[in-house]
């Protein structure tokens, strides 16, 4: 018997190394495969055999004519370096191994190698070091996402040859240094004629921005550069581009006037240039009858009353001037605008009567006024949603027990996708219910994030009914097959929203759809409603059925198991130990997830999470943002329950956040309504609760 198996083994290792012989695929591009194989984990089962790259084929691959012309393993969990073999894929057209978290290391200089490539797509994923130069060898490139890394260093001037490059995103990194143009001897961004998208945002960019980055003879319908250390006056050469159509210049440090010629860009959608140090006159938007959000807070204007332009934009949804010099009366006709829906201008020095009108628009949510010098109010029939007066004088006389002088919570509930049909049906933690079947299954999961979006209305369900649909019928999904969930402005002040894709037969998808949703995805040839804007999609690692225990048994292995019953017994032994392991970290990651529910006795209902007043969930990387990483600059107070630290919300709201130390936080339950009974406090002499954070054993109020 052991000699036959011996024989048998034998035979199939001659039969493979014949086939490699007899491979079709160049040998150049196999030993390329091979290496990459060797250097990652995680591959994909047919990488594990000795097949032919293209003949079997190898899942990820796609050849012509015996190269391989296209590398795709977004989503597929690789934990690995790419290294300098890359380079030995000359045909290589297409690489996208985005989403994957476990790529780390820099970048080798052999990727300018790919001559012929033109997408380049390595987001989200965990590259650092520097952006290599040789990027501008790659003549036939037209998208590069870089976005989502560790990317430090300044961004290479070499990008500038990329003449055919229309996308280039290099946002959310570490980049330091100015925006590169050419010179005599370099090439510079101001030479990408064809580009439609500048995604600089989130990184540590500094020095001015170029007056020559800016042409007429450009066609960038995208400039976002939120985030960053950026100084200087906005060049009057934007006003030249005329194709634009969202500019966010938010979070820097710009200074000086806004250009005259901004309102040129009669295309812009959004345009955001908050929390900055301009100053000067407020920006002219008349005649910008594309408008629809605008946001100039937080800057050092001109004293003035409010322009003309409140009044005649019939496309705005958003107005935001907070902490700002307006003063006088607010125009009627600004509250009767056909789309407008909400309207934040607190802590400015508005006075006189505030008289909303008749005419009040339907679509109106909210008017925060908090913090100006109003005196009387007229209200009229028309409105019946929040109205916040606080900090006004008509608060301390005629309105003084209104609701519109208390803290108020907005009621609405953002939406997400229904459930109702499924009754109280549930399913194990790794799987979710399919909203379309009721079934359980993976779906791919991930998160958007809206850079742009023209709405900040998130209980419009027309509007998320709309990206569900979207998305199905463009990602070739079976209708009602996708979940959206929790949608909210994150302190970029981008729209997050949760996804869930669900396959449309079985549990699991396989390895090429995922691949094909990954790639839709970050090669944006998904594209959303256009309400919704510019996106960049971040997935999940996502388990396959072989990850969750699924296995077949070959022939060589009942053959092994027939004459080894002593191992066998082993083996279940061994087996039996690991799942009574995995059991107990399920359980572990089960609490982490539903950190209330963990803490419940047993036969108690727990409830699920808090039910809120208007508060809501903060992530400890969002808090760990607004307070500058709990510097000591930002502390304000401390106790035997541990410090109070000052935040500084997107938006500008100031908040005071309570951390509880080691020692002092409670249980998840007591945590819980703790959280519900200050939600519902509303009080002139109490704080009221804007949020909770409770993850990575923290509790912060």
């Amino acid at each position: 018997m052991a000699m036959a198996i011996i024989c048998l083994l034998c035979f199939l290792a001659f039969c493979t190394e014949i086939q490699w012989i007899a491979s079709v695929t160049d040998p150049g591009d196999v030993v390329a495969l091979r290496s990459l194989k060797d250097q990652w984990k995680n591959t994909p089962p047919s990488w594990d055999k000795s097949g032919d790259p293209c003949g079997a084929p190898w899942e990820g691959v796609a050849c012509n004519n015996s190269r391989v012309t296209a590398l795709g393993l977004s989503t597929m969990g690789l934990i690995g370096k790419l290294n300098g073999d890359i380079g030995g894929l000359t045909e290589l057209r297409s690489l996208d191994l985005s989403f994957n978290r476990g790529l780390t290391g820099s970048l080798s200089s052999r990727i300018g190698d790919l001559q012929k490539l033109s997408i380049l797509i390595l987001a989200g994923c965990g590259f650092s070091g520097e952006i290599p130069n040789e990027l501008g060898n790659l003549a036939e490139l037209s998208f590069l996402a870089l976005n989502s890394n560790n990317f430090t260093g300044k961004i290479p001037a070499s990008l500038g040859s990329l003449s055919k490059l229309y996308w280039l995103d290099l946002a959310d990194n570490q980049l330091i240094g100015s925006i590169p143009v050419s010179t005599f001897t370099s090439p510079g961004l101001d030479l990408l004629k064809k580009a439609k998208h500048f995604h600089f945002n989130k990184n540590q960019l500094s020095g001015t921005i170029p007056s020559k980055l800016f042409s007429s003879d450009m066609v960038l319908i995208h400039v976002l550069f939120d985030g960053n250390q950026i100084r200087g006056e906005i060049p009057d050469t934007l006003g030249l581009v005329e194709t634009l159509e969202v500019l966010r210049l938010d979070r820097n440090a710009l200074t000086g006037d806004v250009p005259s010629n901004l309102n040129n860009l009669t295309n812009i959608v959004e345009l955001n240039l908050a929390h900055n140090n301009l100053f000067g006159p407020l920006p002219n938007l008349a005649g910008m009858n594309s408008l629809s959000y605008v946001d100039l807070s937080n800057n050092s204007f001109q004293s003035s009353e409010a322009p003309t332009w409140f009044s005649n934009l019939q496309s705005l949804t958003t107005l935001v001037i907070e902490f700002g010099s307006l003063q006088g009366a607010l125009p009627q006709k600004l509250f009767s605008l056909p789309q407008i829906q909400q309207v934040k201008l607190r802590s400015n020095a508005f006075n006189d009567t505030l008289n909303m009108g008749n005419s009040i628009s339907q679509e109106l949510q909210l008017v925060d006024l908090q913090n100006n010098r109003i005196s009387t109010v007229t209200l009229g029939s028309g409105y019946k949603n929040t109205l916040i007066l606080i900090g006004n004088p008509v608060c301390t006389s005629a309105l003084a027990n209104t609701e519109y002088c208390q803290l108020q919570q907005q009621t609405a509930k953002a939406y997400s996708t229904s459930l109702a049909n499924c009754g109280s049906k549930s399913c194990s933690p790794e799987q979710n219910l399919n909203p379309q079947s009721c079934d359980c299954a993976y779906p791919y999961e991930g998160t958007f994030y809206f850079r742009a979006p023209s709405f900040r209305e998130l209980s419009n369900a027309n509007m998320f009914h709309s990206l569900e649909m979207s998305l199905w019928m463009k990602l070739g999904l079976t209708p009602g097959s996708v979940s959206l969930q929790n949608p909210f402005f994150n302190i970029d002040d981008y729209l997050q929203v949760q996804l869930e894709l669900f396959p449309s037969t079985g549990k699991y998808f396989n390895r090429t759809e995922i691949v094909r949703l990954g790639f839709a995805l970050s090669n944006q040839t998904y594209k959303p409603p256009p309400e919704f804007g510019p996106y960049y999609f971040i997935a999940s690692p996502y388990l396959f059925p072989d990850e969750h225990g699924s296995t077949s048994i070959s022939s060589i292995t009942m053959i092994g198991i027939a004459s080894g019953g002593g191992i066998l017994v082993l083996v279940l032994v061994g087996l039996g130990v690991y799942a009574f392991r995995q059991k107990k970290r399920a359980e572990i990651a089960i609490g982490l997830s539903k950190p209330f529910a963990s803490w419940v006795p047993s036969g108690k209902d727990s409830g699920g999470a808090p039910q809120l007043k208007g508060a809501r969930w903060f992530s400890y990387v969002e808090l760990k943002k607004c307070t500058s990483h709990f510097s000591e600059s930002n502390e304000i107070g401390s106790g035997g329950y541990g410090k109070v630290y000052r935040g500084l919300l997107p938006g500008g709201q100031l908040v005071a956040i309570k951390r509880a130390q080691q020692g002092s936080r409670q249980g998840g339950l007591e945590f819980k309504t703790e959280i519900e009974l200050l939600s519902r406090v509303h009080h002139k002499n109490v704080v009221g609760l804007v949020g909770f954070c409770f993850e990575q054993g923290e509790q912060m109020l």
